[in-house]
């Protein structure tokens, strides 16, 4: 029985593990500093042995010199850290919005750790949208179409072929302003609420200077952000899916 197979095989998992491994390293949810690093690397090695017999065809069939190896890893690190990365700025709409409502809410300084984007520290409510968020991409089946996206990466950034720096700046700043705009959109009901209500306020302060408006209604401005934000949630969560479904549908083609 021969054993030649073992040493491209051996190659041919590291090569696949090294662009897995580092997107599971910095996807939403799996970069959380809460998840034991041993059950990160546990996870990458798991769905790097699923997925070797659906893409290790797309790698060399013969045995590579030492240092083209060394290129083509890199490489595949390189494609795991620009993935992973437009996954996690995907992810920041949730932060821009809940940014804007904490603001207009008077709720900015109510700051936690944020368990998708590896426990930097944002408003409240941006992280309970992203934590929801997380939870309904499961909830929904949309992990289906991250997987697709993930298979269809080969395509897109074939192993071995050029690394075309140009079309990955393309994708990051087409992410980064998609993610802005629907932050932007998510939190409007809030916008108008908060020109609204200081445009009140600022009117009562001129009409009435001896009494503390701004201190007087600060309890109703929380009060009442925080009955919008519940009111509002289902559409900025059904806002929130669409955004991230249409990208995903986007990479699945």
């Amino acid at each position: 029985m021969s054993i030649d197979w073992l040493p491209q095989t051996a190659m041919t998992y590291i090569l696949i593990f090294a662009r897995l491994g580092t997107m599971v390293m910095l996807m939403p949810g799996f970069s959380s500093q809460r998840l034991p690093m041993r059950m990160r690397l546990t996870i990458a090695l798991v769905f790097t042995f699923i997925m070797y017999p659906l893409i290790s065809q797309n790698y060399p069939a013969q045995a590579v010199a030492f240092y083209p190896a060394i290129v083509l890893l890199l490489s595949e690190i390189g494609v795991g850290l620009i993935i992973g990365g437009v996954s996690r700025i995907l992810m920041s709409a949730a932060q821009v919005a809940g940014t804007v409502i904490a603001f207009q809410t008077g709720l900015s300084f109510a700051q936690t750790s944020d368990p998708t984007q590896g426990g930097v520290q944002g408003a409240i409510f941006g992280n309970f949208i992203a934590v929801l968020g997380v939870t309904l991409i499961f909830t929904l089946d949309l992990h289906h179409l991250v997987l697709a996206a993930i298979y269809q990466s080969y395509s897109i950034f074939t192993p071995g072929a050029p690394f075309d720096l140009k079309d990955a700046a393309d994708m990051a700043v087409d992410v980064v302003a998609g993610s802005f705009v629907v932050g932007v959109q998510m939190a409007a009901p809030f916008l108008v609420f908060g020109l609204v209500f200081y445009f009140g306020l600022g009117l009562l302060a001129r009409l009435m200077p001896q009494l503390q408006v701004f201190f007087i209604a600060m309890p109703a401005n929380i009060a009442i952000g925080l009955l919008l934000f519940v009111l509002l949630l289902t559409m900025m969560m059904t806002w929130y899916m669409n955004h991230i479904e249409q990208f995903l549908l986007k990479l699945v083609g």
